[in-house]
């Protein structure tokens, strides 16, 4: 009986060999056919290839965007290294398939597949997303059912992956509810090896019930699993709450936090591409969180508090990075990397190190001050190259309304110093339909560029040939957990009309070029960042429509949106268009980034009058709620204000 049982194994697994081999040989076939076969090739430098049949947990981490994108995401960097050095897992990557090759998987009826191994998505134990821009949302229902995953959580089985997501957009994650068997809240590095040590259990045990494992794993510290949830209306069908169902899942649940990042796992073999993507570069993390507290800036909340790296820590992982991928480029990266306390030692150390060995250092996020841009000047010597600087606002009193901490004076004095002395052109950033914004602030906008222009004209600077200033334009969007997500967007007839005056306008200044973005993709993004789970079907509906890659403007189509917003009898004015109340439930209370509400509705009533609130790390404690928070011992260490949570204002 043995020997049977052992040839009927083997025949079995004989087989299953054969048609994998079939099936890579398929494939190989049809990257022929496609116009960048370099986005599905895998076995680049650094990656990791083994056998599959050898690992106890395969896990896919997917991006739902095109290969360039996915593979300039330091989050999936982070995991993808990260879960590869833990034993017995293996981690793949798997990006969305442009549409020509979405259309040769179709007609071969060959599934999506990983980079590495050219396994099938179904295949896998687990599928994880990376949850970056509310566009993707029907991108993850392409990658899901190119992969023969079915689609909504509740109807996979045992033999199915677990699909898992993470990132910022997770701490909305209603309108994808329905497909997410379970979502990381919070920092993955430590919460990711827990779920899989679970997993793994899980399997040697005959993988017989699903529910059995999600329970386990919502036992976790930041783990979301939304079918142990309900979520309720009142008799107008308007958002009630969520309730839990059984009594493993936590309300709220409360995000992940790690605290040491000095300690924290950080990659140092990046991948390297075969083709150029978005960002081709190296990255290193100065610190992650943000305290200026830009109240549109939902990152700015949600990553808090700040925790840093040591100088000494960042210079021994910048030289094994460079050692490990020879890239030419290395991105010092967080938030606002001007704000690093020691960026100007670090610089110093890294020049010193990587002087005969070419490799250009660049800071992606800066300040709009002097010191911001000079030090950006330091790193550039002289190469085309541009810097961006952000006032937002045109106005000062609009500026103070979203508490961003630079004056007019400030945005002057850094564009000139960028045009006069080094930059090829300066590209400022705005946004329009911001909450308080009047026609005055629009002018002040275009007054300010013009100014601009001046500074770059005039004055005896190092750079030769005209200023060139490209002014982009975006629109508000109300998000989450930050003090705006009580205001609404802006009808977008009247965003058109202040994009149109802003275009007749600054078409007067010399050497600008203006820039917009989509207002029916703003109001989209806005729709989906507040919505709760009736817009599932809304998503699934839009996919069936054609939905792909609708983060790119040339495969949007917001009719089909409308479409499917019509079929499910809602509006995407019903989500952005309400101010609701400081008392109504939001589809994201059930979700807990540690901040108290109390202190964001005392932030909007500040912004509402033109308050600022100062950067906490300046010294004094804002008072925002977090208890794990290095600012708030500080504060308590020196005998000064303690963080408690702040009363609301009447």
């Amino acid at each position: 009986m043995l020997k049977k049982r052992g040839k009927l194994c083997f025949f079995v697994y004989n087989k299953v060999k054969r048609k994998e081999l079939k099936l890579m040989k398929d494939i190989s076939r049809l990257l022929a056919s496609v116009r960048r076969p370099a986005r599905y090739l895998g076995r680049e430098i650094n990656s990791v290839c083994r056998d599959p049949q050898q690992a106890e947990v395969h896990l896919a981490l997917a991006y739902p965007d095109l290969y360039e994108v996915g593979m300039s995401h330091l989050g999936l960097k982070i995991l993808y290294e990260l879960v590869n050095n833990l034993p017995g897992i293996y981690a793949e990557r798997v990006f969305a398939p442009a549409a020509d090759l979405e259309q040769l998987l179709r007609e071969q009826e060959i599934p999506l597949f990983s980079l590495e191994s050219r396994t099938a998505l179904h295949r896998f134990d687990l599928v994880g997303f990376t949850l970056q821009y509310e566009l993707n949302y029907t991108a993850i229902l392409f990658m899901l059912d190119c992969g023969r995953i079915p689609l909504h959580s509740s109807e996979r089985g045992d033999h199915d992956p677990f699909v898992l997501g993470g990132g910022p957009l997770a701490y909305n994650p209603e309108p994808l509810a329905p497909f997410f068997d379970l979502l990381v809240i919070g920092d993955g590095e430590e919460a990711l090896p827990e779920i899989l040590k679970i997993y793994r259990e899980w399997k040697k045990k005959g993988r017989r019930g699903r529910q059995k494992f999600l329970r386990e794993a919502a036992l976790l510290p930041g783990i979301y699993v939304p079918s142990l949830y309900r979520d309720y209306y009142d008799g107008d069908g308007k958002f009630a709450g969520i309730e839990a169902l059984v009594p493993e899942a936590s309300l709220p649940v409360r995000k992940r936090v790690v605290t040491d990042l000095e300690h924290t796992f950080y990659p140092e073999c990046f991948v390297v591409p075969y083709m150029e993507i978005v960002h081709d570069r190296a990255v290193l993390e100065l610190f992650r969180g943000c305290s200026q507290g830009c109240r549109f800036c939902q990152a700015g909340y949600v990553y808090r508090p700040v925790r840093e790296r040591s100088a000494e820590k960042l210079r021994e992982q910048a030289g094994r990075i460079i050692n490990n991928s020879g890239l030419a480029e290395l991105s010092l990266s967080s938030l606002s990397s001007s704000d690093y306390p020691a960026i100007g030692e670090l610089i110093d150390t890294l020049e010193d190190d990587f002087a005969d060995r070419h490799v250009a250092l660049s800071l992606p996020s800066l300040r709009a001050d002097t010191f911001a841009v000079r030090l950006a000047g330091r790193l550039y010597k002289g190469r085309a190259a541009g810097v961006t600087i952000a006032p937002e606002a045109g106005t000062q009193r609009l500026r103070n309304v979203i508490n961003k901490k630079v004056t007019e004076d400030d945005v002057l004095e850094a564009a000139a110093v960028a045009l006069r002395e080094w930059q090829s052109h300066v590209k400022l950033y705005f946004m329009i339909g911001l909450p308080t914004e009047t026609m005055e602030d629009l002018e002040g906008m275009v007054e300010l560029v013009r100014k601009i222009s001046v500074a770059g004209r005039s004055g005896g600077g190092r750079k030769k040939g005209p200023s060139r200033i490209n002014v982009s334009v975006s629109t508000f969007v109300p998000k989450a957990h930050t003090p705006f997500q009580w205001e609404p967007q802006l009808e977008t007839a009247e965003i058109l009309r202040r994009q149109d005056y802003l275009r007749r306008e600054l078409r007067k200044v010399r050497g600008v070029a203006f820039s917009w973005h989509d207002t029916s993709m703003s109001l989209l993004e806005a729709m989906l960042a507040r919505g709760d789970r009736r817009l599932a079907p809304v998503v699934k509906r839009a996919y069936d429509l054609g939905g792909r890659l609708d983060s790119w403007n040339d495969l949007f189509s917001f009719s089909r949106w409308e479409e499917a917003l019509n079929a499910a009898g809602l509006s995407a004015r019903d989500y952005v268009g309400q101010s609701p109340a400081y008392t109504e439930p939001l589809p994201w209370d059930h979700i807990d980034t540690g901040i108290a509400k109390e202190f964001l509705i005392r932030e909007h009533q500040r912004a509402l009058q033109g308050g600022i609130t100062p950067d906490c790390r300046g010294g004094k404690c804002a008072g925002c709620g977090l208890e794990n928070c290095p600012q708030r011992q500080l504060t308590i260490d020196v005998g000064a204000d303690l963080c408690v949570r702040p009363p609301v204002d009447s």
